[in-house]
C-alpha cells in the first residue's frame, strides 16, 4: 500500500480541504496596512522644529555610532551662515543609505538635539540603489516637524545678540 503513495495523496487532499474552509490570514498589502506595534523601530528621518529649522547641528555622533556606517554627514565648515551667524551649524550634506541601515535606533538614542527619529515606516521602496540613498532634503521632507519644548535656537540667538551688543 505504501508503494502506491495512495495514503500520502489522500492525506495531502485532507490537509488541503481542511485549510480551504479555514479563515484566511493573508493580508492584501496595499489596501490593508499592517498595524505597527508600540516600540517599532522604523526608518530614521531628520526633523525640523516648529519654526522650520533643521534641528541637526552636524555633531556627527549618529555617524560615529552607526554600526553599518549607513550615515554620512559633511559639516558646514568654518565659515558661519551670514543670516544666522554661528548659531546654526546645519550639515552641508546628510545622507542615509537605507540599504545599509539596520534600524537599530542608535542614531536616535545618541542625538543630543533630538534631530533624528525612527518613524513607523516599513515600506521603503526604490527602483535602483541611488533612490535608496536619502539625502538631507528627502530626510527632512519625510521626517516633518517635531515641536521643540526648550526652543534652544531662540535662546542661542538671544545669547548671540546679547554678545553682539556687549562687544
Amino acid at each position: 500500500m505504501e508503494r502506491l503513495y495512495v495514503p500520502a495523496i489522500l492525506n495531502g487532499f485532507a490537509v488541503t480541504v481542511r485549510h480551504f474552509f479555514q479563515k484566511s490570514v493573508t493580508m492584501q498589502y496595499p489596501e490593508q496596512k499592517w498595524t505597527v506595534p508600540e516600540g517599532y523601530r522604523g526608518a530614521p528621518y531628520l526633523v525640523k522644529d516648529q519654526d522650520g529649522r533643521t534641528k541637526c547641528v552636524s555633531c556627527q555622533l549618529c555617524e560615529f555610532v552607526c554600526p553599518p556606517k549607513a550615515i554620512k554627514i559633511v559639516p558646514p565648515g568654518p565659515s558661519p551662515n551670514p543670516a544666522t551667524g554661528n548659531v546654526e551649524k546645519l550639515p552641508r550634506e546628510f545622507d542615509i543609505n537605507m540599504l545599509r541601515c539596520i534600524f537599530c535606533g542608535f542614531c536616535q538614542e545618541v542625538c543630543p538635539e533630538e534631530a533624528i527619529f525612527l518613524m513607523k515606516d516599513y515600506s521603503l521602496t526604490g527602483s535602483n540603489r541611488e533612490e535608496m540613498i536619502y539625502n538631507k532634503e528627502k530626510l527632512l521632507e519625510l521626517g516633518g516637524t517635531l515641536p521643540d519644548q526648550t526652543q534652544k535656537w531662540k535662546q542661542k540667538e538671544e545669547e548671540a545678540a546679547a554678545q553682539g551688543l556687549n562687544h
